[in-house]
């Protein structure tokens, strides 16, 4: 049952990420948007998590690497809406 939980919080993750690229490509999202940059620390931060059970190193350095691209994306994102507001 521990091992079905820990697969829907991993298959939950790829969607988002996956999706997050889709969006991305159908022009609906932009690289420098919240939703993009939302979706892939949330999806990377969940297979990570699915990682926990079913440990791959390969799978955990690229999460890594994920989480914080989405992280400089997100602080660009937030540093650009308050550039905006200052001005």
């Amino acid at each position: 049952m521990i091992a079905l939980l820990f697969d829907i919080v991993g298959m939950t993750g790829t969607f988002l990420v996956v999706g997050a690229f889709f969006l991305l490509q159908l022009g609906k999202a932009s690289p420098e948007g919240l939703l993009y940059n939302v979706m892939n620390l949330s999806g990377a931060i969940l297979l990570l998590i699915s990682l926990c059970y079913n440990f791959n190193l390969a799978s955990f350095v690229i999460e890594l690497f994920w989480i914080a691209a989405s992280l400089i994306g997100l602080y660009k994102y937030i540093k650009s809406k308050r550039t905006l507001v200052v001005n």
